[in-house]
């Protein structure tokens, strides 16, 4: 005859019970306190209530019809030593020391009842049931130290009322014993077994962690390696030819010598912002950059360069803009940078127009530029959209607003809005 196999979920239960009480738990808080599910929060409490309303009245009954203990004294006794499970959810040592102590008055009372005779002694058959579900909740909350400590003075106690009176005792202290120990054995292992799987996840969290902070310092210094031996060397070139051309080139007019020195003097700049960023991605994260950082004092050669690629760009700036802070000094320098050159690379020969001003606790940032003035095509026909994207990225770290979008004429509007009171970031 087959039996029926347990369904999925309640085998899917048993796990969580058997993982949530292996679960460790603060000093004072519920068995099963961490569990997922309300009715397992809510299971330590109905199993102790259960205990409780079951051996409560079988031990006052037992112990005033078997040991004919008078009946008030046998309510005493059965509350002190069925009562305390419903503190041993949250408090099981606490409960083991009052529930002994109840135990030991219970035995000193029986052993003058008249009815031990033939009866079990020093511990009744219902101590011995709540003294194990007690167990329980000992061994999974107290650590191996204490359970032996609660093992043996178990042991003790019953042992030295053997001494006391061998002929009323019948063994039952000995069976308490090795139940106890049982019990506490195999609820510590539980418990350590639990304990074992958190460490272990824990440590593989932190091995996770691990890896991907290796991955991603690996990609960054990739990128390095990709900056370095491709841009930063055409780079280098351009810079070497654009100063040995006036050299190299006779009879050129002084307007080319100025634009090769113009592009020489931008192509060293590209190479020190390149170095900077090298010297980023290379970096493991626990160092900052040591170079100052651009800020809104080299916007006007941003603008002079601008001109001198041919966009005619003009730049409004008061004097003195007060005091700014690090992170939108270099946002703000860094969407200048980028409008202007998405003017030359997509609109070469339009005017531009660039305006930095401070008003209500906000740098405002602005650069419109009008259409094309030039008949040819522009330097590039798309674009990747990377450049807008960096915008709002350094505009949304320091809390600002950033509208761009095409105009009615033809052109391109750039508005970056970034508060003054902004955290600077460590």
């Amino acid at each position: 005859m087959r039996t029926a196999s347990p369904s999925p979920r309640v085998r899917a239960s048993l796990r969580a019970l058997g993982g949530t009480l292996a679960t460790p738990t603060q000093p004072g808080e519920p068995l099963l306190a961490q569990a997922s599910s309300p009715w397992l929060r809510r299971l330590p409490y109905v199993v102790a209530f259960a205990f409780v309303a079951s051996l409560l009245p079988v031990t006052v009954t037992v112990l005033v019809n078997d040991y004919e203990v008078n009946g008030a004294v046998a309510g005493a006794l059965a509350t002190g030593q069925a009562a305390p499970l419903l503190l041993a959810v949250s408090r099981p040592l606490q409960a083991w020391w009052m529930i002994l102590a109840a135990d030991v008055l219970g035995a000193l009372v029986l052993l003058g009842a008249d009815g031990v005779a033939g009866r079990s002694w020093p511990w009744t058959p219902m101590i011995v049931v709540g003294y194990l579900a007690l167990m329980v909740a000992v061994g999974l909350r107290e650590p191996r130290r204490t359970l032996v400590g609660v093992w043996l003075v178990t042991g003790a106690a019953g042992f030295a009322f053997e001494l006391v009176s061998q002929a009323r005792s019948d063994g039952i202290h000995l069976l308490l014993f090795v139940l106890a120990g049982a019990v506490l054995l195999l609820t510590a292992s539980l418990r350590e077994r639990g304990d074992a799987q958190r460490r272990l996840v824990e440590q593989e969290t932190i091995s996770e962690a691990e890896r991907a902070r290796r991955t991603l310092l690996e990609e960054r210094a990739r990128i390095a390696r990709e900056l370095h031996d491709v841009v930063a060397h055409h780079m280098s070139v351009i810079t070497v030819q654009a100063d040995s051309a006036p050299y190299r080139i006779e009879g050129l007019p002084e307007a080319a010598r100025e634009e090769f020195s113009t592009i020489a003097a931008s192509a060293r700049e590209s190479l020190t912002e390149m170095r900077r960023l090298l010297a980023v991605l290379r970096s493991d994260g626990t160092e900052g950059e040591r170079a100052p950082q651009p800020g809104l004092d080299r916007v006007q050669q941003l603008v002079e360069a601008t001109v001198r690629a041919g966009v005619p760009a003009e730049l409004s700036m008061p004097a003195e803009l007060g005091p700014v802070p690090q992170a939108v000094d270099l946002s703000a320098y860094r969407i200048v940078q980028e409008a202007l050159a998405n003017v030359v690379r997509h609109a070469p020969g339009a005017p531009t127009r660039v305006s930095v001003t401070v008003a209500d606790g906000r740098l405002t940032v602005l650069v419109v530029n009008g259409p094309s003035a030039e008949a040819g095509s522009p330097l590039e026909t798309s674009g990747t959209g990377h450049g807008l994207v960096g915008m709002r990225e350094r505009v949304r770290l320091t809390g600002g607003t950033l509208d761009t979008g095409p105009l009615p004429d033809g052109g391109f509007r750039v508005a970056a809005r970034l508060p003054l009171d902004t955290e600077e970031p460590a």
